[in-house]
């Protein structure tokens, strides 16, 4: 495993060593892990402050990727609850109806998006971008299945100190769903995060790009510039090891937690 790790972490710090170089030593041959000429500065620089306003498309990714995680995480938890814990009549034909949307390529559903965004308003917003992903089928069912998982005697014991569903869910079984939500959480922000393709037809106003474009702004008629765009690579994955850290210090939290209360 050490091995495998070890060859699948060369590309990031051949970016790394990359976003240090000047453009005409990138692709020298063999590779120059130790930049001959350091030009940390000059190409962050550009990066951040130069002809394109990059600050502002990490800012708009990072507030679509907060806000898309929260509302998907709750979004798909609640769903999750009532299709794993409240029976009501139909309930298992209706998931294996939203289960079966999961088989709809999102390329398919784009034009239908775009024009109904269009005559809705929602075209050109971040509000809209944040909707597109707000409900996500593989988050509801990775989560029904770790409500399915808890035994309901935790539910009985709090319905018969007169709790509802409301009470029951945010009190009783949030808490022992740390890990569930902290997993989804975390694949959530990461997919949001590396989008490309919603932010590409959703928006067009410049200061309303997210990262992921705004790297493609490094990409001209007169070429393509690479050790920039690994600078602002080298950028884009900071949010990523953070989120992950935090992360996965909850998913190890709620286990423990788990753990002890038997």
């Amino acid at each position: 495993m050490m091995i495998f790790g070890s060859v699948m972490i060369v590309p990031f710090v051949w970016m790394l060593s990359a976003s240090f170089k000047p453009e005409s030593e990138v692709f020298n041959y063999p590779v120059e892990w130790i930049p001959s000429t350091w030009r940390i500065v000059e190409n962050y620089s550009e990066v951040w402050f130069g002809r394109y306003p990059f600050a502002t498309y990490y800012w708009n990714s990072i507030k679509v990727s907060l806000t898309t995680t929260a509302l998907s995480a709750l979004i798909s938890s609640m769903a999750a609850y009532g299709f794993a814990k409240i029976p009501f009549k139909g309930r298992d034909a209706l998931f294996l109806l939203v289960l079966a949307t999961y088989m709809i390529p999102h390329q398919a559903t784009l034009v239908p998006q775009f024009l109904m965004y269009r005559w809705i308003g929602l075209f050109d917003t971040h509000t809209g971008l944040i909707l597109l992903s707000s409900f996500s089928v593989l988050g509801t069912f990775l989560l029904r299945q770790f409500f399915m998982g808890i035994s309901n005697e935790f539910m009985e014991a709090a319905r018969m100190d007169g709790a509802g569903h409301f009470t029951i869910f945010t009190r009783i079984l949030l808490p022992l769903m740390k890990p569930a939500i902290a997993t989804y959480a975390i694949l959530r922000f990461i997919w949001t995060w590396n989008d490309y393709q919603n932010p590409l037809i959703f928006l067009r106003s410049g200061d309303k790009l997210t990262l992921q474009i705004g790297l493609a702004k490094f990409s001209d008629s007169m070429g393509t510039y690479y050790s920039l765009i690994m600078a602002g690579s080298v950028s884009a994955i900071i949010p990523l090891l953070i989120i992950f850290i935090i992360g996965q210090r909850q998913v190890i939290e709620g286990i423990a937690s788990g753990g002890i209360k038997g």
